[in-house]
């Protein structure tokens, strides 16, 4: 499956009122961003930072439910997820040969 492939399949089950088209799956995507970052957290806090299976899976699942609203909101900016990785990646690699990786701000 492709990135595309992922987006149009998860589209079939986004049910949210078009009036709350990009609001809806940003916050979701917000949302479920911290849950993965909770989970991280707590495998430190309370497994020394051990990831077994069960906790590898739990955080794969979160990550899945980013991936989905990040999809949405694409979907809702009128782009593909195959063009955003692609305009991630040329963003990267003119940083990159302009050795700008490192530092702050969006336009580095």
């Amino acid at each position: 499956m492709d990135f595309n492939e992922y987006q149009q399949a998860a589209a079939a089950t986004a049910i949210y009122p078009t009036t709350m088209a990009v609001v809806y799956p940003t916050l979701g995507l917000a949302g479920e961003t911290g849950e993965v970052a909770e989970k991280v957290k707590k495998t430190f806090r309370d497994h020394d930072g051990n990831f077994d299976d069960g906790r590898r899976e739990a955080v794969a699942a979160e990550l899945g439910d980013v991936l989905w609203y990040l999809a949405m909101t694409a979907r809702d900016l009128g782009y593909t997820l195959d063009e955003v990785a692609r305009m991630n990646l040329a963003k990267l690699a003119s940083r990159q040969q302009r050795r700008r990786l490192h530092g702050d701000g969006d336009n580095r």
